[in-house]
């Protein structure tokens, strides 16, 4: 076999030779690190701004142990930590920056393989784009769910917990000292969300995809179990060093499409959409946004987790995990395509498809619901698409024609939605506009709009609502998501206005505006484009440059991947 990818750096004579190892020698590493092993990097997004993955330098340990077992030279370096729950105004702005920084660091470095330690939501599809685009042998550790939320008495789900609990507050049906006290029992260990939210459903996404070791997804992040996984990662990334499994051997078409099928079936996040999507045109897969429908709508959810269910991923866990849901659909599935341990998915669930828990883990012949995926709708409203996640949406919805009350903004919505004197009902269909990927910027999840307090007083609580943003994983509703073309670059989203119906049929994939061509046309000439929010760094970049939701949102000029030459080497 050829020289690894590192000798080109420590494997050279003189002076550049001297160079790269002796300030590799500051850190204490002796010559015998030097004599060609693989060199393998650990990719961290710790950080304590992200607190899903506040636990990762530990995890880093592991995998190193590993390395270092199988015989190969372990380096750790940081890139970009985005914290969904802190980083303002959306990690999402920040997906594609994160992931630019995945891939130069990377392709730059002396660097044979790549562990990606991923947890909170856009960690893992940034790392995972980035490492696409160079093609190096690469495997994922997911950091793990929390353990299950405990108040009360109950169990109560991250993220879901506060929609629910935020709405009881509005109502008076509980005090904010008790809304103050659920902050610590819902968040009461290390690791991301514990619902079937956006992170659980990257983890289950990684696995799916061959991507990690089999069961890892579901794994409790404070479990020893999960510290097992990072370490035999770590001896698993040198082997496939030395048997050249690169990334883009198991992401194949393949290796999405059973992505998609598992997702339906785990009532995955509707972010999924936009994540598989982004990865895909990294790795050169083409796919786009009528597959999800096509291939994944047809799944029965097998899960029965919040928030389209009962439990959380700590159940999951102890129920089997993700191996017994790819056993229970191996049919739908390509069971042979390769995985990070050299084999399908066939041969890696031998010994774990074994449920210990139906009450968790639906049987096929019996499952929560016969068709659950994400179905995509389309129209004159979303004429490039948009998607809803019927597993969490009320039936009595999915076939509805209402009046729209229209959100031009996220700002409007917030100053408006609590007016007693706001004219709406629950027959309304609500319209929040410009909180796309250009409109934002960065497409937040903001798309679940809580309804009125007026409304809930009366105990409703769920309508349709409509916007061209996203909705955290953990969320739920009818809920019609990542409207495109979105209302900042002209799309119909931006012509609706208050009193125009609007009609929703999820069984014939349809979103209606119920406005003339003739009339639209008209708005159309009138509709004047917001400016961009600034001219200065990566925003602006990013406001230029990205896609549609039904591309991926990635940046147009990083679609494709690059490989791991360096472009020039001056040494």
């Amino acid at each position: 076999m050829a020289p690894y990818r590192s000798s080109e750096w420590f494997g050279k004579t003189g002076k550049m030779g001297f160079l790269y190892r002796s300030w590799m020698k500051n850190q204490g590493t002796p010559d015998h690190m030097f004599d060609g092993r693989p060199v393998i990097g650990i990719c961290n997004t710790w950080s304590e701004l992200t607190p899903c993955n506040g636990h990762f330098r530990d995890l880093a340990e592991s995998v190193k142990r590993g390395v270092l077992e199988a015989g190969g030279f372990p380096v750790e370096f940081p890139i970009m930590s985005l914290g969904e729950t802190l980083l303002k105004p959306t990690a999402m702005l920040f997906r594609n920056l994160a992931s630019m920084d995945t891939e130069e660091s990377i392709r730059g470095n002396p660097i044979d393989g790549v562990v990606l330690l991923t947890g909170c939501d856009k960690t893992t599809p940034s790392t995972m784009m980035g490492a696409a685009s160079v093609d190096l042998p690469t495997i994922v550790v997911p950091g793990g769910p929390m353990l299950n939320g405990k108040y009360k008495g109950t169990d109560i789900g991250s993220g879901t917990a506060v929609w629910k609990l935020t709405d009881d507050l509005k109502t008076n049906k509980i005090s904010y000292n008790e809304y103050l006290a659920a902050e610590g029992c819902m968040s009461r260990s290390a690791g991301h969300c514990m619902t079937m939210g956006t992170a659980s459903t990257m983890a289950c996404m990684v696995e799916s995809l061959g991507m990690c070791l089999p069961g890892s997804a579901a794994t409790p992040a404070v479990d020893s179990r999960k510290k097992i996984m990072a370490h035999m990662s770590g001896r698993r990334i040198v082997e496939m060093v030395k048997e050249d499994l690169k990334i883009s051997k198991v992401l194949t078409r393949a290796a999405f499409e059973n992505a998609i099928k598992v997702n339906a079936a785990i009532g995955g996040s509707s972010n999924f959409v936009i994540h598989l999507t982004a990865i895909a045109g990294r790795i050169g897969v083409e796919l786009n946004l009528d597959d999800f429908d096509k291939l994944g709508s047809k799944i029965p959810l097998l899960l029965n987790l919040m928030p389209s269910g009962k439990y959380l991923m700590e159940d999951f866990y102890y129920a089997g995990g993700l191996p017994v849901i790819i056993d229970q659909l191996r049919k739908e599935l390509n069971m042979e395509n390769i995985t990070v341990t050299g084999k399908g998915h066939g041969e890696n669930i031998a010994e774990l498809n074994t449920c210990y828990n139906t009450e968790v883990i639906a049987p096929l012949n019996e499952p929560l619901i016969p068709e659950a995926g994400i179905a995509v709708l389309k129209g004159n409203l979303a004429v490039n698409g948009a998607v809803i996640k019927p597993s969490a949406a009320s039936p009595e919805l999915m076939v509805h024609t209402g009046r729209a009350v229209v959100f031009e903004t996220i700002e409007d919505y917030h100053a408006r939605v609590d007016d007693p004197e706001l004219d709406i009902d629950e027959t309304c269909v609500m319209v929040l506009q410009n909180v796309g990927p250009v409109g934002y910027p960065g497409m937040p999840e903001v798309g679940n709009m809580i309804l009125p307090q007026k409304l809930l007083e009366k105990g409703i609580t769920d309508m349709v609502r409509i916007s061209d943003g996203r909705m955290s994983g953990t969320a739920y509703g009818t809920v019609v998501l990542h409207v495109s073309p979105e209302a900042a670059i002209g799309g119909a989203l931006a012509l609706v206005k208050n009193g125009d119906m609007i009609t929703l049929d999820v069984p014939a994939r349809k979103i209606h505006l119920e406005v003339s061509d003739e009339e639209l046309a008209l708005r159309r000439a009138q509709w004047v484009q917001p400016a961009y929010h600034t001219d200065r760094g990566y925003v602006s970049m990013y406001q230029r440059h990205v896609q549609q939701a039904d591309k991926g949102a990635d940046l147009d000029f990083l679609v494709g991947g690059s490989g791991s030459s360096v472009q020039r080497d001056s040494h």
